[in-house]
């Protein structure tokens, strides 16, 4: 099985190397996201769709929150199975798909790194 994660270039820390083995970029693009932007975020970003076999899910974390920058309210999410995992700077989440409560908690945590609202809107 593969997991797949959407990662915006703009999110992350300038200098940062995202390095995960078997990783691969299947779809790369810009887009205007200017009505969408929170506060201190880019109106255009660059989207990357990539690829990576399931047992690299726990190696793809630590890199993005390694990678990720703790300003602007940034985060990226994939799915593995059948968790979804969750990762902002320095930190990341894994709950099973469905679990609410454990949603519930990580929206929390994503406002009070300043996430904007309408941006905790991840499936699962």
């Amino acid at each position: 099985m593969m997991l797949r994660a959407r990662i915006l270039a703009e999110s992350l820390r300038p200098g940062a190397v995202l390095e995960v083995p078997d990783l691969r970029v299947a779809r790369m693009w810009r887009e205007d996201v200017s009505a969408s932007a929170g506060p201190g975020q880019p109106p255009v970003w660059t989207l990357l769709d990539v690829e990576a076999p399931d047992e690299r899910a726990g190696e793809l974390a630590d890199a993005l929150a390694a990678a990720i920058s703790a300003e602007g309210g940034w985060y990226a999410d994939f799915r593995v199975g059948g968790d979804h995992v969750v990762v902002f700077a320095g930190r990341s989440f894994r709950y099973r798909r469905g679990d609410e409560p454990a949603r519930a908690h990580v929206v929390g945590y994503g406002r009070s790194v300043g996430v904007p609202e309408h941006q905790l809107d991840w499936n699962g």
